[in-house]
């Protein structure tokens, strides 16, 4: 009886030490690997946010491993404790469902890139500058200095269009002149004032042409070619240089209307 209660203290006694040496050895293996994987994330050139939530997560759930694996060493039926830890992450995953979409759309966004930092977007039912990126959502700022919180699943569920993915935009306005105007005069005056300006692009070339014979007007597509930082600027300029011109010239802009004839 003594002797076997010495064997059973032995055995114990050597689980409890490769149980401990799993665990130190393990600590020292996931520290090595945590360590490999983020040199690795680095040399992708990944982003520093998704480097470090993914090292965190490795960690954690690498060093759980190594904890099972010295609970069975102890002798510890690990099924239902796995079962148990399967089950709770169900749970927290039905719960946190809206986050895990925003995670996962902020991994795709961070790893695929369709803006970066400084961009002017619209994304989400929102247009601003992009300011900060993290893994459940974007911070934008808007041309009235207003900072909006999109969560990162409402902008890849949609279309992302950035303005500034391009170094050129082009420009498209409609002008309209009155049946009576002279046509190809107006049409003159347009293409000398694109030609004119320093900020428009000689190529492509600026194009001032007839879209359609409108009820009221006489519609031209206007659309010059700029640097993406010049487009508002370009536009407003462009704008207020053909009324004024046309005013001058006696070139009208008519109104929408309606000519009704009675027999009476």
């Amino acid at each position: 009886m003594e002797a076997e209660s010495s064997s059973l203290v032995a055995a114990w006694l050597i689980n409890i030490t490769f149980a401990v040496a799993i665990v130190i050895v393990g600590r020292i293996v996931v520290k090595w690997l945590v360590k490999l994987v983020r040199k690795l994330m680095v040399r992708a050139d990944l982003d520093p946010i998704l480097i470090n939530f993914a090292s965190s997560i490795s960690n954690a759930v690498l060093l759980l491993f190594v904890l099972i694996a010295a609970l069975n060493q102890l002798g510890v039926d690990t099924t239902s404790f796995i079962a148990l830890l399967g089950a709770a992450g169900l749970a927290v995953g039905l719960a946190l469902k809206d986050s895990l979409q925003n995670f996962a759309a902020g991994v795709m966004m961070i790893i695929f890139r369709p803006f970066k930092l400084g961009d002017f977007i619209e994304a989400g039912g929102v247009t601003g500058v992009v300011e900060q990126i993290s893994v459940f959502s974007t911070l934008m700022r808007t041309g009235d200095n207003r900072e909006i919180i999109v969560p990162n699943g409402q902008i890849y569920a949609g279309a992302i269009t950035n303005f500034s993915a391009r170094d050129t935009r082009r420009i498209d306005m409609v002008f309209g002149i009155g049946y009576d105007d002279d046509m190809l005069k107006a049409k003159k005056i347009m293409e000398d004032i694109l030609a004119a300006h320093d900020l428009i692009l000689a190529d492509p070339t600026p194009a001032v042409a007839v879209a359609e014979l409108a009820d009221s007007s006489v519609n031209f597509n206007v659309r010059p070619w700029v640097n993406s930082a010049d487009y508002w600027g370009v536009r407003s300029d462009l704008i207020e240089q053909i009324k004024l011109t046309f005013d001058k010239e006696g070139i009208s802009i008519p109104y929408p209307q309606m000519d009704i004839h009675s027999d009476k």
